[in-house]
């Protein structure tokens, strides 16, 4: 069965003339989920700041990423006020899609 968790990262551009940009080119997530629960337990962010890693990161632990994250994006858009906010909403949809696409190919591993 292997771990109980997966690891998922996702990338999109940075908006130029950030720091963000000058430093990584990309925003990037890597998102630690428990297979079973669907939950995010872990999260890691390209955020040069430690305190934006950190809200970020209170931000998304606990979210059910098997769910719609409609409301984690207006969250995003409501209380993440960076110049970066679209790049993070773009990796953060990509990894969601990758998300579901996994749980896509494991229930048809499972039944077949």
């Amino acid at each position: 069965m292997g771990q109980p968790t997966l690891l998922i990262t996702a990338y999109a551009k940075a908006p130029q003339n950030t720091s963000m940009y000058e430093n990584y080119k990309y925003a990037g997530m890597v998102l630690e989920i428990h297979k079973e629960s669907h939950i995010i337990i872990n999260a890691e962010f390209t955020f040069l700041t430690t305190l934006a890693q950190d809200f970020f990161k209170r931000m998304i632990i606990g979210f059910d990423f098997s769910k719609d994250i409609d409301s984690l994006i207006e969250n995003i858009k409501t209380d993440f006020l960076a110049p970066s906010q679209q790049s993070v909403i773009v990796a953060l949809k990509i990894a969601h899609q990758r998300y579901k696409d996994s749980l896509e190919e494991r229930n048809k591993n499972n039944r077949g």
